[in-house]
């Protein structure tokens, strides 16, 4: 039997009881947004949140204790529902880059902890997993930082029925292939690509041969090398490298883990390989992973979903992400990193949606707030009106390259806007070069 829908008594589903009988279990919460007892009368308004804190994925998560801890200082522990003044308290929850986790403690935040509604980010490995959970439950959910397509129908979804519970901000593949090929189209080159696609869920979406790269690429003139799908911290690429060195690939293009992009990237050069471009989503989003590569990570390119040139602002403390970026640095002395922007656009959407529900403690009154969103946050405007399909908003996307130089050892210039142009460049796409 599905506990997760089993009813205790007549017409009450477990959460339902849980809540009706104030089973709430504690968390791990962050500093900031609660403190003091808890008055009889005080409502309690949860949020939970999900993310790889550790792992192979925790890159992801690096800015998430900088942007709790900034917003409690904003929110002073409170937010006002329904016209009543409730305490806030937000429930953290490592998923530790692995998909079952991130279920089990999304049921956890649901069915003991009690939450009002789930926030979850970074990879279909984790947004997925607590996704269906929400869905299951009947408790309205939040993701963002995965790729639509992933997110959506990966986990069965149709675009003429959706999702009721589950909804999700990001760009698409489509946005990504087109940032990626106009990227390339200026460099000129013989149009051969060489794909390193995982067998995990942005893997199999980005080489999936309907919905993914393959179909674009041909119809843009581009000729896809894909060796197949491999497991994610592999030692060996050495089939792959002996792939695109045979038919002479002169870009590579994937979405693999900061560990796999290492090993890719060393074995490609030990054995002679140089292509032009390396364009590579996921591992390539970080510093951290650039830096590891030593000066062999001067102009590899990826996809910019956000950066201090972006021309938004936040929502909750009037911040533009020039300031959110700089403040992070000041605060913590490490570089700015993309999913700072889209976690902190993350609280934002909660607490406007919250602040939006006519009524305390009601699922579908939450739900029926997220539905009428219509907010500019530092990653831009978002709204669930006229996505894709009925449960995803798009935000805009673009391309760049890390170079050597500024204050830290990498920075990550935009050189290409097509996708976006109100998003200024920084430079001009440049192709790897190769010492002697």
């Amino acid at each position: 039997m599905d506990n997760n829908k089993k009813l205790l008594g007549a017409g009450l589903s477990r959460r339902d009881f849980l809540r009706a009988s104030g089973v709430v279990a504690g968390g791990s919460l962050l500093a900031g947004f609660s403190s003091g007892p808890l008055l009889a009368a005080e409502k309690v308004i949860r949020i939970g949140y999900v993310s790889p804190q550790t792992g192979p994925l925790a890159p992801f998560a690096a800015a998430d204790g900088y942007i709790i801890e900034s917003l409690a200082s904003v929110l002073k522990n409170s937010i006002t529902v329904g016209g009543q003044r409730c305490r806030l308290e937000v429930i953290v929850k490592d998923s530790q880059s692995n998909p079952n986790r991130a279920a089990e403690v999304a049921n956890e935040l649901i069915l003991e902890d009690g939450v009002d509604l789930m926030l979850v980010s970074s990879t279909p490995e984790t947004t997925n997993p607590v996704s269906d959970q929400c869905e299951i439950n009947e408790i309205p959910c939040i993701s963002t930082v995965a790729p639509w397509q992933p997110w959506f129908f990966t986990r069965g979804g149709k675009p003429d029925e959706g999702f009721q519970w589950t909804y999700h901000f990001f760009w698409g593949l489509e946005d990504v292939i087109g940032a990626y090929t106009a990227m390339w189209g200026d460099m000129g080159g013989n149009k051969v690509i060489g794909g390193l696609f995982p067998n995990d869920g942005d893997g199999n979406a980005w080489g999936d041969g309907k919905l993914g790269f393959p179909p674009v690429l041909a119809q843009k003139g581009f000729q896809l090398v894909d060796p197949g799908r491999f497991q994610s911290l592999t030692d060996d690429f050495s089939a792959q490298i002996s792939a695109f060195k045979k038919a002479e690939a002169e870009i590579v293009t994937g979405v693999v883990i900061p560990p796999d992009l290492t090993t890719f990237w060393t074995q490609a050069r030990q054995q002679g390989f140089q292509p032009k471009a390396l364009s590579v989503g996921k591992a390539l989003l970080f510093p951290s992973a650039v830096e590891a590569l030593g000066k062999a990570g001067h102009n590899l390119s990826t996809e910019i979903w956000w950066s201090p040139s972006h021309p938004f602002s936040s929502s909750l403390n009037g911040l533009s992400a020039g300031q959110l970026a700089a403040r992070y640095t000041q605060a913590t002395g490490k570089q700015w990193t993309q999913p700072l922007g889209f976690v902190h656009a993350l609280f934002e959407l909660a607490v406007d949606i919250l602040q939006r529900t006519e009524e305390v403690g009601n699922p579908e009154a939450t739900r029926d707030a997220l539905l009428k969103t219509e907010l500019n946050t530092v990653v831009g405007p978002v709204s669930w009106k006229n996505g894709p399909v009925k449960n995803v908003a798009k935000t805009p996307l673009v391309s760049g390259q890390w170079r050597l130089g500024g204050p830290f050892t990498y920075d990550l210039v935009i050189t290409g806007n097509q996708t976006a142009p109100q998003i200024p460049l920084g430079g001009e796409m440049q192709a790897i070069t190769y010492g002697g």
